[in-house]
Formats: structure tokens, sequence, C-alpha cells
């Protein structure tokens, strides 16, 4: 009966420990912006973020595509050479899109808060905040 109950006991500490946020920012993994700064996205606008090898960054600002070089070195995160596609859209949609555009060319930092969510943050600013993509469609 003791290692029955060992035996849960460890499943349930490992089951807690699968769902805690990574020390490391994975590569491969794309996640949807939620807030830019102190400010909420427009409505059903898709922004997202990234990291395609250890070399590179990409993703959605809502209306264009965007690249960048990036140096990840433990929580410091610097992207740089940010370039994007040219399509016109809607001036809320571009204006929101100048933001993040914005905002990543100033990230230092990156930490994951406590509930998962990733925080992208420069200097003296409120962070970018991030979700997994996977996290949205469960």
């Amino acid at each position: 009966m003791h290692k029955f109950i060992l035996f849960l006991s460890s499943s349930a500490l490992l089951a807690a420990c699968a769902n805690l946020p990574s020390t490391q920012l994975p590569q491969s993994q794309t996640y949807q912006v939620e807030w830019i700064a102190e400010r909420p996205l427009i409505d059903r606008s898709m922004l997202t973020f990234t990291l395609l090898d250890s070399q590179r960054a990409a993703g959605l600002a809502g209306c264009n595509h965007w690249a960048a070089d990036y140096q990840l070195t433990g929580k410091h995160l610097r992207l740089y050479n940010i370039t994007s596609t040219r399509k016109l859209c809607a001036p809320a949609l571009m204006e929101q899109e100048q933001r993040l555009l914005n905002a990543l060319a100033h990230i230092q930092h990156w930490k994951f808060a406590e509930h998962g969510q990733l925080w992208l943050s420069a200097q003296q600013s409120a962070p970018i905040k991030l979700w997994p993509i996977d996290t949205l469609t469960e």
C-alpha cells in the first residue's frame, strides 16, 4: 500500500512539474501576442512571435509578416535587423503593427510569468505579453 501511495505522489509531482514554465526560451514555439506594453490588441487581430532557429525570429505583425536576427543569452534577448513586408491595411491595424515592431526593437529581457505567459520586456516599458499557440487551442 505504501508503494502505491508513493507512486501516486511521485506521479502527481511529475505532472505538476511538467506544467511549470521552461527556464529556456524554446525555438520553433509560436506565441500569440495578447498585449503590447499596456494596450491589448484589436479584436481578431493576429500577432505572433517565433524563434525559428538559433539566429532568426519571425512572426505576423497583424497585417504584414516580420523577421529579425536575434541574440539570446540566458534571460537577455535582443532583436535586430527587423524587416517586414509592406502590405497596406486599415489604419488601426497599421498603428498596432508599428507599436509591435517598435516594441520588438527595444526588447532586452524575457521571462515566463508564473501562469506560463511569455513576457518580452524593454528597460523602461511594460512587457509584450504572449501565449503559446498550443495553449490557446486546448
